[in-house]
């Protein structure tokens, strides 16, 4: 195939930062995809309905001229959301809450420390129909930083599907086979996005030669074999319940080449095609439509967009450097080309 057509895409997992940064990097998922999912994780979170209101507005102030970009806003869950926030949000168009446990990732800290405690809130969402993102992984710093998703599976989402079976989740940014075969083996109510590293790299390319930074995200890139068990979940006989959410997730140059440096991997400059790239490893290009533009949005139950785009197969090498507010910030596969561009 030379060229394909595809209903625009939705992200359903994006970290678009705020004030300049959010400037700079707007304009890359602008250009691909139709809607996203917007991360509340900044500094200070977005923890309330007015907080992503204006969060909203100064998106939406950014977009680039003639875009109709349409931000999908989420609040932050902390130990002091309650049930009536949670009416309050589905009133205002927040499509969802997102769960952080405290210190997993970026901007982590303000999250929760121990959800169970939080079961009339979650209660209340099952009630508003509003869906709970979950970052996937346990904090304990005895369970070794390649087996918390796996751990939070069985310690965190079986009991809470257990007591709420109704709570609509989204497990984002799944990582490993124990994820993907979770979410393939439960209800409807539960489903996944996946971001382009996870189905294009595995921790081979992270570590061997020496450590490359830019590869670095939690959750961390894992075996050839997790790598793989997702490349056939979002192109097998379950595909439907997994969808796009890139996690494009910006940080400076200096902040990611650091003696700690900050998790996080930016695709938004070319994440469609690396989509493609994927699901044509797999031989199953005809199914990447369904994973970028339909599976998310009947997840979240929003119209299918009318707006397509075009894949030409057109080699095109990727910026070895973007501008990031008056800073740089390497792209993911910086340097390297890539078989296919959005037209």
């Amino acid at each position: 195939m030379e060229k394909i057509e595809i209903i625009q895409p939705d992200d359903m997992h994006l970290h678009l930062r705020d004030g300049a940064a959010l400037v700079s990097v707007l304009p890359y998922s602008a250009k691909q995809v139709a809607r996203a999912v917007i991360m509340p994780n900044l500094k200070p979170p977005v923890v309330c309905v007015a907080d992503a209101l204006a969060y909203k507005q100064r998106i939406l102030n950014a977009r680039p001229q003639g875009s109709s970009f349409e931000p999908l806003m989420t609040l932050y869950l902390t130990d002091k959301t309650t049930p009536a926030m949670v009416a309050e949000a589905k009133h205002a168009g927040v499509v969802a809450f997102k769960l952080y446990p405290a210190g997993a990732t970026t901007n982590s800290d303000s999250g929760v420390t121990d959800l169970f405690k939080l079961m009339p809130v979650l209660e209340k969402m099952v009630q508003e129909d509003m869906s709970l993102l979950v970052h996937g992984e346990v904090t304990d710093e005895s369970v070794d930083i390649f087996d918390r998703e796996a751990v939070f599976i069985d310690q965190i989402l079986q009991p809470l599907i257990k007591h709420l079976p109704e709570l609509r989740i989204v497990f984002e940014h799944i990582t490993t086979e124990q994820a993907a075969q979770f979410v393939a083996s439960s209800s409807s109510q539960i489903a996944a996005t996946v971001t382009p590293q996870h189905l294009l790299f595995n921790r081979n390319d992270m570590l061997v030669g020496g450590i490359k930074p830019h590869f670095y995200c939690l959750p961390v890139l894992k075996r050839a074999k997790h790598q793989f068990a997702l490349l056939k979940a979002v192109t097998g006989d379950y595909a439907a319940r997994f969808f796009m959410g890139t996690d494009s997730a910006p940080h400076a140059q200096h902040a990611k080449e650091n003696a700690c440096g900050c998790a996080g991997v930016f695709s938004a400059h070319a994440a469609v095609e690396f989509y493609a790239q994927a699901f044509e490893q797999m031989g199953a290009l005809d199914k990447l439509e369904a994973f970028t533009s339909v599976n998310g949005a009947q997840f979240y139950k929003l119209p299918i967009n009318r707006s397509k785009i075009t894949l030409i197969r057109n080699k095109q090498q990727i910026a070895q450097r973007i501008q990031f507010a008056d800073d740089w910030l390497i792209p993911m596969n910086a340097g390297q080309m890539c078989d296919w561009c959005v037209n």
